[in-house]
């Protein structure tokens, strides 16, 4: 069959041919329509995310859609290795796969789970988020914190600021559910002015930060300069798209009661994230949620890996 065979970690996967896997008790084996392109496939195919496993060749892609043998239409994550969301065919369990509703496309479903799981378990899960608090996404401008925006104000934000660094992306997040916007492109003073005045303005509840780096650094400081004693700000760390390291100075928890913690593979179970993804599909009726989303035919995935776009890749799988 045809796939995206990783055979060095940090290359671009490569367009070829592979075995065909065989299913094993509690496995399913899934004719794959559509793989969404994301971070953590990125991560996995370069070596460089946490839950690589480094065995060699294996096939990119975490998660992706496709059809069973009595034809029912599924979500899939986490294939068995060394198969993976972008070929023709794959096998998982059946307990890491979702039936998906009628109301929701191939395309629309693959593009949707990753970025949409991301900011949905960060908030139920991780930060406890309930109705009518107030929520700050870092890296608002990512499709993932995009869609962020859009799910904090959809479960029920009271407020929603967001941050980051293209202008034009920037300005649109005000027509989808974002209150107030902070550019990122100004100077380290300035920045860490610009999210005191709105923590000054508002008790922010919760930090979903797909960023890390410096302006994570400026917010957390930012966070405890105009913190309450003993009110508690939970800054949910999503993804490190700026670096993998920040320099926080330990006063900044000592004077503050932030509640610092991450959200991702390992913080959350797996099956937590399969319902924060149920949920999100049974959110996700037409125009509820969206995001910009290109259809890409797998055999240009060498092409289209490293590729400048604002738009989720969907690599098209199916014959």
């Amino acid at each position: 069959m045809k796939a995206a065979i990783v055979w060095e970690a940090g290359r671009t996967p490569i367009y070829g041919d592979f075995m065909e896997p065989t299913p094993g008790d509690g496995e399913l084996r899934i004719t794959v329509t559509a793989s969404a392109l994301s971070q953590l496939s990125r991560g996995r195919a370069s070596g460089t995310h946490y839950s690589s496993s480094g065995k060699l060749p294996f096939i990119a892609g975490v998660d992706g859609v496709g059809r069973l043998a009595n034809g029912r239409r599924v979500y899939f994550i986490m294939p068995e290795a060394p198969f993976g969301g972008m070929a023709e065919c794959t096998i998982a369990r059946s307990s890491h796969c979702i039936m998906l509703p009628d109301y929701l496309d191939d395309l629309s479903a693959a593009a949707l789970a990753n970025p949409g799981m991301s900011s949905w378990a960060a908030l139920k899960e991780r930060a406890k988020f309930s109705k009518g608090q107030v929520v700050l996404i870092n890296g608002a401008t990512g499709i993932a914190g995009s869609l962020a925006v859009q799910i904090a104000k959809y479960l029920g934000a009271r407020k929603v600021i967001a941050s980051g660094r293209n202008p034009a992306v920037l300005e649109s997040l005000l027509g989808l559910g974002a209150d107030v916007v902070i550019s990122l492109e100004q100077d380290a003073n300035a920045l860490e002015e610009a999210f005191r005045t709105q923590f000054a303005k508002d008790r922010v509840d919760v930090v979903l930060d797909y960023l890390w780096g410096s302006s994570a650094e400026k917010l957390l400081i930012a966070a405890a300069k105009e913190a309450k004693e003993a009110v508690p700000l939970r800054f949910i760390q999503v993804g490190s798209a700026s670096g993998s390291n920040i320099t926080l100075p330990g006063a900044v928890l000592r004077s503050s009661a932030i509640e610092l913690m991450g959200s991702g593979l390992g913080s959350i179970a797996l099956e937590k994230f399969l319902s924060a993804i149920s949920e999100v599909f049974e959110a996700a009726r037409p125009g509820v949620f969206k995001i910009p989303t290109q259809a890409v035919p797998l055999a240009q995935v060498e092409e289209a890996w490293s590729a400048p776009t604002s738009s989720r890749i969907v690599f098209i799988t199916g014959k």
